[in-house]
């Protein structure tokens, strides 16, 4: 699982890279290529979703240890559950929340303007990626409680 989720936002980032150099080089020939913008912005959105996935995952995102560090052992394990906690929280509520407004806008059949991006489809992968990342941060929680 972890390999495809590394080709689909490696392969999205390239796609970005190609299409806006593409879009960069067409530009200074004279010609430029209409909606390179658009389809950026849903690779990017794609690959940012795999990122986020893959380092909740891996237990990869920033953290600040310069209190926990200094604590001994029962303080340090509650505020590592209360980090647990609080991440399954935020990834609820973003997931929560988008896929409120993509209810919200499934009739409206929304798309970009230029080359007609169907922000439906892109809606449905950042939710699938905030689910996946409570899922994720739910276990992690769980695991954390057990111990």
């Amino acid at each position: 699982m972890r390999a495809l989720l590394v080709w689909a936002g490696g392969a999205a980032l390239l796609a970005a890279m190609a299409i806006d150099t593409i879009a960069v080089a067409g530009r200074n020939l004279g010609t430029p290529i209409i909606g390179s913008i658009e389809l950026v912005q849903a690779a990017v959105l794609v690959s940012g979703t795999v990122a986020l996935v893959l380092a909740t995952l891996h237990g990869g995102h920033a953290r600040v240890r310069l209190l926990t560090d200094r604590l001994r052992d029962m303080p340090r394990q509650v505020l590592a559950t209360a980090s647990r906690l609080a991440s399954v929280i935020l990834f609820a509520a973003l997931a929560w929340g988008s896929i409120w407004l993509a209810v919200d806008l499934w009739g409206g059949h929304e798309s970009s303007e230029v080359v007609g991006v169907p922000w439906r489809v892109l809606r449905l992968i950042a939710n699938a990626g905030f689910v996946a990342c409570t899922v994720i941060a739910l276990a992690r929680l769980a695991r954390g409680a057990r111990r």
